[in-house]
């Protein structure tokens, strides 16, 4: 693997890191070009989808703290192809507030792919493909 490819690799794998420790604000920002695009499609939480530029994925991370205690992203297969990277990976998220039927302390369980799009050593397009296990 050339070594501008491992460097985007660990940087996917240094932001995972930083959302699963409940970083927000300019420490999850230096992850992403000032231009960055998020691009959620439908799923369970998220019907219609979305798209979010910088300041709302920061806002996002933000509300995330406050419905989630704690998340992990359990890696099962990335591809890195010059600037684009595909990760597979197990998402698990415990409520902090009761969601729907759930209450706190509940876990949901999702099975995410997750597109990225690397310039200047940073993110710049985010489309995540989310498929959440039934609750």
């Amino acid at each position: 693997m050339s070594d501008q490819k491992e460097q985007n690799r660990q940087l996917i794998r240094s932001y995972l890191n930083a959302l699963e420790s409940g970083v927000i604000g300019d420490e999850l920002a230096q992850f992403f070009t000032p231009d960055a695009v998020q691009i959620e499609f439908p799923n369970r939480l998220n019907a219609n989808g979305g798209r979010s530029d910088l300041a709302t994925i920061l806002l996002r991370a933000e509300q995330g703290q406050k419905i989630l205690s704690q998340q992990t992203y359990e890696i099962q297969s990335e591809t890195v192809e010059d600037a684009c990277i595909a990760v597979e990976a197990i998402w698990t998220g415990t409520l902090a507030i009761p969601l729907g039927t759930l209450a706190p302390g509940s876990t949901l369980k999702a099975h995410f792919a997750i597109h990225f799009e690397i310039r200047e050593g940073r993110i710049a397009v985010q489309r995540n493909y989310d498929c959440f296990d039934p609750w």
